[in-house]
């Protein structure tokens, strides 16, 4: 039977237990129920069933002989896995395992995602667009969530909230932990939500808010009649071909954070990766529409060339899924390579990732056709 940790971030962790996290050490995670049993519930997560199918990844590790240049200084990959605390490395080269790498953890951990959630927000936005149950992100969010009538979220479109873009009063760094505690203690996301205050016009500026991703989420739950862990599970998890099952944070009164915390390992966030890097294929079937792959993954504001619909944009024409304390998922299209990259908390060589990630990707393209056997 195999066994499973979990594994949280250091940071908001200690005052977010019970609101969807885990402590910041590992703790044992029980073993999935026999299929006579009833699911196994844990308090304050939702599980993501694993894929009866999953997409098979192949390990065929290279010796990637990694260098890159930050601010005068020639470091190895080594050099920065050491500076930013990674404790999983996946790349991926299409489903191919070129390297992996683990520092107290395993391939079985489950990692906390943090934000790297934002971007299964944004997948389930569009699988829902192309359902037709929502008409067009142009769309009021009142729309779909009546409840925000008179709210700061009142005016505002989902492509604001996709864009980060919503105009409601935020500080990121101020208003995260207290409305993880409220939520924890008992206080229900939407009510918190509906508290939110107009502080700018929607679509002039952009400004990282978590809450505009849990409204999203709320949004995507209300238009397909669907909880929002459940329209993962179903329409994103188990057809992209996921291997083990993961869980999905919630408030204390069951509705799903949408904007953090799901755990996973971290070569399932690397399918998630792969799934992007294949235009929202995996196993032959079109899990997310190949438009909104390529829409959301492009400026979404002429002021915000780095940011796309809840995912982060690089060079090049890759892009990132980016979470608390520096976990990462890396696409880069360009080259065919996704790396999966987890941690408790980066302090040091943050800075470093984009030139880091880049150097590894082009390392794996350029031992390519040697690595592969000729046809």
């Amino acid at each position: 039977m195999r066994r499973f940790t979990l594994v949280a971030g250091a940071t908001l962790a200690a005052v977010a237990l019970g609101a969807g996290t885990a402590p910041a050490q590992a703790a044992p995670r029980p073993p999935a129920p026999a299929a006579q049993t009833t699911e196994l519930r844990l308090p304050n997560f939702d599980p993501l069933p694993p894929s009866s199918t999953p997409v098979a990844l192949r390990d065929a590790y290279r010796d990637l002989k990694v260098t890159y240049t930050f601010n005068g200084q020639q470091r190895t990959l080594q050099d920065y896995l050491t500076l930013t605390n990674t404790h999983g490395f996946v790349v991926l080269d299409g489903q191919d395992v070129v390297f992996e790498k683990y520092a107290y953890s395993t391939r079985d951990t489950l990692f906390q995602s943090w934000s790297m959630a934002k971007s299964f927000t944004s997948a389930a936005v569009g699988i829902a667009l192309s359902d037709g149950k929502i008409s067009s992100i142009e769309d009021p969010v009142t729309k779909y969530v009546p409840e925000l009538r008179g709210s700061g979220y009142d005016g505002v479109s989902l492509k604001n909230l996709l864009a980060m873009s919503s105009g409601i009063q935020w500080n990121e760094g101020v208003d995260v932990p207290p409305v993880h505690v409220a939520a924890s203690l008992g206080i229900a996301l939407p009510d918190l939500a509906k508290q939110r205050k107009r502080g700018w016009e929607p679509g002039s500026r952009f400004e990282y808010t978590s809450m505009n991703s849990f409204v999203l989420g709320w949004a995507v739950a209300k238009a397909t009649g669907t909880p929002f862990h459940k329209f993962v599970a179903e329409r994103i998890w188990k057809p992209a071909g996921m291997a083990d099952r993961a869980y999905l944070g919630s408030d204390s009164r069951g509705n799903s954070m949408a904007y953090c915390c799901t755990y996973a390992t971290g070569r399932d966030f690397a399918r998630f990766g792969l799934l992007y890097l294949n235009g929202g294929r995996a196993n032959g079937q079109q899990v997310v529409p190949q438009s909104w792959v390529t829409e959301s993954t492009r400026p979404s504001a002429p002021f915000n060339k780095g940011y796309g619909l809840h995912w982060w944009l690089g060079e090049d024409g890759d892009f990132m899924a980016q979470g608390l304390g520096g976990q990462t998922i890396y696409v880069s299209p360009k080259t065919g390579v996704v790396i999966a990259k987890t941690t408790l908390f980066t302090v040091l060589g943050a800075d470093e990732t984009g030139a880091a990630f880049r150097a590894v990707a082009e390392e794996v393209a350029r031992t390519r056709a040697a690595a592969r056997p000729a046809a």
